[in-house]
Parts: structure tokens; C-alpha cells; sequence
């Protein structure tokens, strides 16, 4: 029994997709990268300098402002918000 044409082109498709999934380590730049922490091992790192998780519910436009800000931070997002809420807090104890 002969495919259609269009179960032909989606097993093509599935085809390359898993070709690509299964190259090797360096395949777009995939080696060059420091390899990266494991969610313990960050933790453990983020405990030792004393950091805590924080969440909280913000502005979808407030949110887009502090990454537009933090693009530009040395500290990203998390050293920007350090920033300016220690300024904040400063600001209403005196």
C-alpha cells in the first residue's frame, strides 16, 4: 500500500528533526559552552553568598521595563533588583 504524499513529507520531517536532535556535541556551537550547574549545585552556590528565592507577582509592563533595564546590568536581573530595592528601602528609612 503506497503513502499519501503528505505522510511521506511528515515522516521526512521526523526524519530531520531527529537527526538533528542527535548530533553531536560541538554541532552549533553546543561544546563551546561551560557546561552547566545542576539545580544543586547552584543552590549550594546561591546559599554559600547567602542568597534566598524570592517570588512575587508583577506588571507584565513593569516586568518588560526591569529586563530592558537588567539587559544592560552587569548583574542581570537579579543584581538590578538587588540594586533597586535596596535604593528603595534606603530611600523610605530616611
Amino acid at each position: 500500500m503506497s503513502m499519501k504524499k503528505t505522510d511521506l513529507e511528515k515522516n521526512k520531517a521526523m526524519k530531520l528533526m531527529q537527526a538533528t536532535n542527535k548530533s553531536g556535541p560541538d554541532r552549533f556551537g553546543k561544546g563551546s559552552a561551560q557546561p552547566a550547574l545542576d539545580r544543586r549545585e547552584q543552590r549550594k552556590l546561591d546559599q554559600a553568598q547567602g542568597l534566598v528565592p524570592f517570588a512575587c507577582k508583577l506588571n507584565a509592563d513593569l516586568v518588560e521595563k526591569l529586563k530592558a533595564r537588567a539587559d544592560g546590568h552587569p548583574g542581570g536581573v537579579s543584581g538590578l533588583l538587588t540594586e533597586l530595592l535596596e535604593a528603595g528601602l534606603a530611600r523610605d528609612a530616611s
